[in-house]
């Protein structure tokens, strides 16, 4: 078998040698900037008549640092020049000279080459010519990026990371075109002249950007009354293998949170504006390239093939998605081609090392044993489980095959984790052919060490590969006809333990160091075991895992693969009328994923006898024999899809009248590649028409109305579809007259409200209005009598019909304005409130017993909740001065959710336990009053009745009062009251600066969250099996006969799982507020290179301690986040 090992044994050293390269690369750039740049430095006045060529050069030559190469041939000439200028580059003058002398010359740093201008050259450049230009802003500063059109073809290119650009024109007469979102758009006759410096000016309005709305289509910023907001590509570009990891803080509206860090499952849970529904869907509706995906999809993509993306918010901005709109869209458009001189190439490689960024402290062996012994003595057990000589012999060091003191952790996993990551695009094309192609690999790697190669002929540390390849071509058939072709692969690869990553990480933090080694040595030669280390006593095979023997055994392999494929027909229908165009998208996904897990048993020993004075031992098995091969199983899963979309647009101005519709149509099939029952087998479909208005007056009175009209199988016929209109109006104030004196001030102010209904068909139940009625068998049974005890075979009702079951429907107000002051700062501010009515749930609460129900399930539309909430966004850029750029950016999300009606039982005498009036996933607990200070403190408090006699030192709870004010004297499930805030938070926020000063660019960013609640739970020590191993904080601040503090970190220590201690209350609700660093980078530019390192998850400041807050509640007994450091080198070659 191959060892996998021996390459994974040289990555660390091979990642050493990439990092000591690409630093060398990083510095020898920084070093080149300190080299004089040629070409635009130097300048010439200069006035010669009646010279030579050869009298040119030696002028040139001794009043500057050029040196021309030529043959003796080309400057022998009898041509007569003269040239008179003033300031003027060698360029210049040498465009002078060239007119007249019969040459070409070509510039490389201070080196000229000059050659004969033969008689072909000449005639073509009679017809074509070559411009050269520079284009700036109004501070001097080169744009990057900007477009340069040769009027009326399809010519075009843009300029350089020094604003420099060069085209053919044809002659005298070419008009070329300057354009750059924010600055005005400028057309320039060529004339005569061979080069240009082009100065744009800033377009304050930016009435001509556009924005991605729904279903792809643009509108103009300026008009656009929806809640959307744009984001910057670049903005997404951060050091992890998930998209996903950089939505937190930088998208307006966004609550995103990352709850793990392992590889390939690190995506962050997002929601936009939160939660308005406690059903099964809270998730968003994500469209790439006009077709719906999965966020596992949306990870895999990488930034640099992202043309725009944008979030829809409001009833305006997502009624037309109809039943799919409620939560909320995300739109990702993809590069497509470009008609350019030449293509833009563009090469990226990174590589990374990751860091677990914090790991729950546990006590070590000594310490572990003199807290069980004192969690045993003070509950009555008169004597403790270690005795002190293995106290002692642990302490000294002594063997550790008997007195073990085991680090799991440290035995399992190394500090330092690496990645690579690649990518590859170019992009160009013609007036008639344009494309795009991108190639990227991802590597990442886990923080688990090697070790099963010392057992097993694999390496089963977590080993991610992905790669990704992304090709849009788009074909001018006509003058009025473009056909698009996409293709979008996304392959997985990943391997992992067999016992799952956070079962492993779990296990190295919560066994016990003292009771076993991790392994034997063999016993002789022919030891056909690993004699791995045990103790009897416990339920697995009567005896406690072994974390390392878990981790080696076995491993498991998934590949997935997905592959996107779209062609569209754009097609201008300007012979039927102006402004008039269809789209139609044919689109076809699919989806497949295949697992193999092979894992073995393994044999656990423990010692039998042991000699103190010779160190001899007898070693006797744990449990029974298991058998030690490996087995195999596998399972496959995955799915299909086709979309077919079509819609006709209309953009037209008639003087101050901007009017701009749609009417669209689209249908949906998903199909379940691996059916595995009847109703699996079926297709999922759905079916819509769409539209949308929208009108704006001298760009000042705006308004739009738009319409969803979606229809679902999953609904009975008469309620199949439903109707989803909304209206939204807005002013631009700052177009009146009278806003002029405050203009530059408040240069821009736009007020916008919409209200609407969206819906949400999202289920898990397929067919739900349907009976499902299944006939007898040993588990179904007819349930009936009073109490619901008496048990008759016969068919039984899974699920009662019910033909009215619908989508949910949620109401959406808006209300924000867009503002701009200074001509610099923008900002964004939205108001919004929605009511989500007949919320799909099963009736379990309200149905007493007696009427027969028993287990059937009875679905209905009958809760209702209310989102409420604000997002900003504030966005900063300023040229400081001619060689420093600064630019800064802050979000704000606030969303608060409560339930309004939901089913579930009566309360009257107990209101503290109904949701009602709380928010989803808000903790019902019991509420502490610290802990008990004395036996007569017990003695005089209500009766705890939570599976535990409470003593000294246990968590203390308050009696409730009833409805009518009265408490009962006795703590039970009724004293528990909704406290804290919900885990997922409901205030996300992120803030930092951008700058740039000549090469160098800087730029770091917080992000935070706050009105969160964590709930620890299942991190107590040593457990009721025995099984866990003790925190630190708990080590430290215990309650205790010497240490009775009633307000200790933790109550009095116990054996087995103290009930009345463990249960879910207010003791152990934690503020879950963070603030983080979360990435900081630095980079050089030197021409077409860059090099920049950068961080992620850098530093965290928040009042809880234990393991990161952004993980959430429990025990903190998951694989974590991890803090990554990047470098990174870019080529883009134009």
């Amino acid at each position: 078998m191959i060892n996998f090992m021996a390459k994974e044994d040289s990555v660390a050293r091979k990642n050493g040698k990439y990092l000591l390269l690409f630093v060398f690369c990083f510095l020898v750039a920084a070093l080149q900037a300190k080299s004089p740049v040629y070409g635009q430095a130097k300048t010439f006045t200069v006035s010669l008549k009646n010279v030579t060529l050869k009298e040119v050069i030696s002028y040139v030559e001794k009043n500057s640092q050029y040196v021309f190469f030529f043959k003796p041939e080309v400057i022998n000439q009898s041509t007569q020049i003269s040239v008179s200028l003033k300031n003027a580059t060698v360029k210049q003058l040498l465009d002078k000279v060239s007119e007249q002398a019969n040459i070409v010359y070509e510039m490389k740093e201070r080196q000229i080459v000059l050659k004969e201008k033969k008689v072909s050259e000449q005639s073509v450049s009679q017809k074509k010519r070559l411009l050269q230009g520079l284009v700036k802003d109004e501070q001097g500063n080169p744009i990057i990026g900007a477009s340069i059109q040769l009027k009326n073809t399809g010519t075009g290119v843009i300029t350089d990371l020094d604003g420099l650009f060069q085209i053919q024109v044809t002659d005298k007469n070419s008009v070329i075109v300057i354009s750059y979102i924010g600055y005005v758009t400028q057309e320039i006759s060529v004339g005569d002249r061979s080069s240009i410096t082009v100065q744009l000016k800033e377009d304050t309005k930016s009435l001509e950007e556009v924005v991605v709305t729904a279903f792809g289509a643009t509108q103009k910023k300026e008009t656009m009354v929806g809640s959307i907001q744009q984001v910057r590509p670049a903005e997404l570009k951060v050091p992890s293998s998930s998209l996903s990891t950089s939505f937190a803080g930088r998208m307006a509206g966004v609550i995103a949170i990352q709850r793990s860090g392992q590889p390939g499952a690190d995506g962050a849970d997002f929601w936009i504006r939160g939660k308005s529904t406690f059903g099964d869907a809270t998730g968003v509706l994500i469209v790439l390239d006009g077709v719906e995906i999965s966020s596992s999809d949306l990870n895999a993509l990488d930034p640099e093939v992202i043309e725009s993306f944008s979030i829809l918010k409001d009833a305006t901005a997502t009624a037309m998605y109809g039943t799919r709109g409620a939560n909320g869209v995300m739109i990702v458009t993809t590069k497509s081609g470009q008609d350019l001189l030449k293509p833009i190439i563009n090469f990226r490689l990174e590589t990374s090392m990751s860091q677990l960024t914090s790991v729950p402290e546990m006590v070590g062996g000594v310490d572990y044993m003199k807290l069980y012994n004192e969690a045993l003595t003070t509950r009555g057990i008169t004597t403790g489980l270690y005795d002190d000589t293995k106290i002692r012999a642990t302490e000294q060091g002594l063997n550790p095959l008997v007195y073990p003191n085991v680090d799991w952790y440290n035995a399992m996993f190394n500090k330092n984790a690496f990645a690579q990551r690649f990518n590859f695009n170019i992009r160009g094309g013609k007036k008639a052919v344009t494309y795009f192609m991108s190639a990227s690999v991802k590597h990442d790697a886990g923080n688990l060490k090697s070790l099963s190669k010392d057992y097993f002929s694999y390496n089963n540390n977590i080993n991610v590969m992905r790669y990704d390849f992304v090709n849009n071509l788009s074909i001018k058939a006509t003058n009025t006809t473009k056909i698009s072709l996409g293709l979008n692969v996304s392959l997985r690869d990943w391997k992992g333990p067999s016992a799952g990553v956070d079962g492993i990480f779990s296990m190295s933090r919560e066994a016990s160091p003292v009771d076993f080694p991790i392994v034997y040595p063999a016993r002789n030669d022919k030891e056909i075991y690993t004699l791995w280390g045990g103790m009897s006593g416990g339920i697995y095979n009567n005896g406690y895992r072994n974390p390392v023997a878990e981790y080696v055994v076995g491993y498991k392999k998934q590949f997935a693969s997905t592959v996107n494929a779209n062609i569209r027909l754009d097609q201008d229908l300007k012979m039927v009328t102006k402004g008039l165009k269809l789209h139609v998208l044919a689109s076809f996904k699919n989806w497949s994923k295949t697992e193999t897990t092979r894992k073995a048993g393994y044999n656990q020993f423990e010692i039998d006898q042991y000699n103190e004075a010779t160190g001899e031992y007898t070693l006797s098995r744990v449990g029974n024999e298991q058998k030690t091969a490996l087995n195999t199983e596998g399972a496959a899963t995955g799915d299909r899809r086709i979309f077919i979309q079509a819609y006709l647009d209309y953009k037209r101005k008639f003087g101050v009248h901007d009017v701009n519709a749609m009417l669209l149509y689209n249908q949906d099939q998903l199909d379940n590649n691996k059916p595995d029952n009847l109703l699996s087998s079926l297709p999922r479909r759905k079916q819509g028409i769409a539209a949308r208005l929208s009108y704006a007056y001298d760009d000042r009175y705006l308004a739009e109305v738009n319409f969803g009209y979606n229809g679902s199988e999953n609904f009975a016929k008469n309620n199949r579809f439903g109707f989803f209109p909304s209206i939204a109006l807005g002013y631009n104030i700052s177009q009146e007259k009278f806003w002029e004196p405050i203009s530059n001030v408040i240069s821009h102010f736009k007020l916008r409200g919409s209200y609407g209904l969206v819906g949400n068909d999202g289920i898990n139940e397929r067919y739900a209005y349907l009976e499902d009625i299944v006939l007898s068998s040993d588990k179904w049974k007819y349930t009936t009598g009073v109490n619901q005890n008496v048990n008759l075979q016969g068919p039984v009702w899974n699920r009662y019909y019910n033909p009215n079951l619908t989508w949910e429907v949620g109401k959406k107000l808006n209300v924000g304005f867009d503002m701009q002051l200074f001509h610099q700062v923008n900002l964004n501010f939205d108001v919004f409130k929605e009511i989500r009515s007949k919320i799909y749930m099963q009736k379990v609460n309200t149905l007493p017993d007696f009427i027969g129900t028993g287990e059937t399930k009875i679905y209905e539309n009958s809760g209702k909740m209310k989102n409420v909430g604000f997002d900003i966004a504030l966005d900063y850029n300023k040229q400081i001065t001619k060689d420093f750029f600064l630019s800064f950016k802050g979000t704000l999300t606030y969303a608060h959710n409560t339930i309004l009606e939901r089913d579930e039982p009566p309360f009257q005498l107990y209101p503290n336990l109904s949701s009602v009036g709380y928010s989803r996933g808000q903790h019902l607990v019991y509420v502490a009053d610290g802990l008990f200070r004395d036996q007569a403190d017990v003695d005089s408090h209500a009766e705890q009745t939570l599976g535990y006699i409470p003593q000294p030192g246990d968590i203390k709870y308050v009696d409730q009062p009833d409805a009518n004010g009265n408490c009962d004297g006795i703590i039970n499930t009724n004293d528990r009251v909704y406290m804290g805030y919900p885990e997922d938070p409901e205030i996300v926020y992120g803030f930092g600066p951008s700058m740039k000063y000549k090469n160098w660019d800087f730029s770091f960013f917080f992000q935070g969250a706050a009105r969160t609640s964590i709930l620890m739970s299942g991190f107590h020590p040593f457990g009721k099996n025995a099984t866990r191993g003790v925190m630190k904080f708990i080590a430290d601040d215990y309650w205790s006969e010497s240490n009775p503090n009633p307000n200790a970190a933790y109550p009095r220590l116990t054996r087995d799982t103290n009930a009345n201690n463990t249960v879910n209350s207010s003791y152990w609700l934690r503020n879950g507020a963070f603030l983080k660093l979360k990435n900081a980078e630095i980079g050089y530019t030197f021409k077409m290179f860059r090099a920049y390192l950068n961080g992620s998850n850098l530093l965290t400041f928040s009042p809880f301690k234990h393991w990161d807050p952004e993980m959430g509640g429990g025990s903190g007994m998951k694989y974590p986040t991890q803090r990554v450091f990047n470098i990174g080198i870019q080529f883009t070659f134009k």
